[in-house]
């Protein structure tokens, strides 16, 4: 943006400026608005991205850590605006249910709302207000919230997002993690918390090459923690997150004590090999795994999205033009009561939340984040890179603790969450909430993180 601005300028004094240029400046200033990038290029890129905070000097060396502060350009926000108005739209569904997608009326309704009255810049403020950082791992900036607790030992934690998803998942955990006592909580609860945004995802960078998946994530973090200067720490995932920290927890790096996943890979694997070959049910099951077993047939049925960005992801020029393709595409993922998803189809409704539910307006932060980024099709690139099973078991042998919320694709049963981890130190299940457990119901989700590493301290 700073050349941006030297055109500009250069533009405003050859039309007449005070004092006359020398020759040679107007040469030069020419040349530099020949090189410059068109605005246009700039309209969707934030104005400091991996840059020091004006007046701090930018360390030396690429494992430096370097404070980032965001704000797009209007620019960017009036393209938005002017392009959801031009939206094209589709004639409308010919059933009256969600069977054939996130109905018109729900689109439409959400548009005029976002072109309107939504504001960016609120959740811009808010994300300004906490330290946040890049540093360079393996070759790619990562983006990171990294907030320290004023309480002495507090327990470190690096919490991962998922899809479609980013770091505004995790916004309203980071003071009750960090901050306890003024939560209901005791010093002693008190979390360091490290939350970055995955590879392709938000203000991380962008994989130019093939092979970031979780595996390549999962060394990523522990290269991240200790970077930071931890030698002793905890993870916490949920989606994508959760394979992320189930592979931390495979590879059991040096000081990870412990994991927490709200998402937990434990179906056995002939429940696993039935359910993909679409076989009969394997006998012997429980209730509870019969009813784990047929919310797994359910989920398995409502994935088209994930075939189709684990196949084709480049594919989808239609989410990286249209904001309004993009938003019913990050809107039609499902969770244990529909697609689109329950929590988040409610959302659009809720205005404000004095109990922490989720809300329009930050239902548009992440989808509005995805837009200003153009991280609809590098987002979805995970899904090629990974190979492996979805909830099948992975090998986790260090200490794993494990909260089940209603709403998740399926419930996991203790018993074979017990068999998937079998140094399980924690598991409880919930009365409400579900897969974006942290967005959805905060305090829960809190209390159950404060639970879960409580043995460790």
């Amino acid at each position: 943006m700073r050349l941006l601005k030297v055109r500009y300028t250069a533009k405003a004094r050859v039309a007449g400026g005070p004092g006359p240029l020398p020759r040679f400046l107007a040469v030069l200033f020419a040349a530099m608005v020949a090189l410059a990038p068109s605005s246009a290029a700039f309209a969707r890129q934030p104005s400091q991205t991996a840059t020091s905070q004006p007046g701090a000097a930018r360390p030396a060396g690429k494992d430096a850590i370097r404070p980032f502060r965001v704000h797009f350009p209007q620019q960017a926000l009036d393209d938005l605006r002017r392009r959801i108005a031009a939206t094209q739209w589709p004639e409308r569904e010919t059933v009256e249910d969600n069977s054939q997608g996130v109905p018109l009326a729900t689109m439409q309704k959400l548009a005029r709302y976002w072109a309107t009255d939504y504001d960016w810049r609120k959740v811009e403020v808010r994300l300004n207000s906490l330290p946040q950082f890049v540093t360079e791992i393996d070759g790619l900036d990562i983006h990171f919230i990294h907030v320290r607790s004023k309480h002495p030992n507090a327990l470190p934690l690096i919490v991962t997002h998922g899809w479609p998803g980013s770091v505004i998942e995790q916004l309203k955990i980071i003071d009750p993690l960090t901050n306890p006592t003024a939560h209901g909580g005791s010093a002693s609860d008190a979390f360091d918390v490290v939350i970055p945004s995955m590879p392709g995802y938000g203000f991380s960078g962008k994989p130019t090459a093939t092979g970031w998946g979780v595996e390549r994530m999962a060394r990523a973090w522990d290269v991240l923690m200790k970077r930071l200067g931890y030698t002793r720490y905890v993870a916490q995932g949920g989606d994508w997150g959760a394979f992320v920290v189930d592979q931390m927890g495979v590879n059991a790096p040096a000081g990870l004590i412990a994991i927490h996943t709200n998402m937990p890979a434990t179906v056995p694997a002939d429940v696993d090999k039935a359910l993909l070959s679409g076989g009969p049910t394997p006998p012997g099951l429980s209730t509870e795994e019969r009813r784990a077993y047929e919310q797994l047939v359910r989920t398995f049925k409502q994935v088209d999205y994930a075939r189709l960005m684990g196949s084709r992801p480049q594919t989808l020029y239609g989410i990286a033009d249209s904001p309004v393709g993009l938003a019913s595409w990050l809107l039609d993922h499902n969770d244990a009561d529909g697609q689109p998803a329950a929590a988040v189809a409610s959302a659009l409704n809720r205005t404000r939340s004095d109990t922490g539910e989720l809300t329009r307006d930050e239902v548009l932060d992440n989808i509005t984040l995805y837009w200003l980024t153009n991280t609809g099709v590098s987002a979805s690139r995970l899904y090629w890179e990974y190979k492996g099973g979805f909830f099948n078991t992975k090998g986790v042998a260090i200490p794993v603790a494990v909260s089940v919320f209603p709403g998740e694709q399926y419930e996991a049963p203790r018993s074979w969450t017990e068999r998937a981890y079998p140094k399980l130190i924690y598991y409880n299940r919930l009365d409400r909430g579900g897969h974006f457990a942290a967005w959805e119901q905060p305090e829960l989700f809190v209390q159950e993180i404060r639970a879960a590493f409580r043995s460790l301290r």
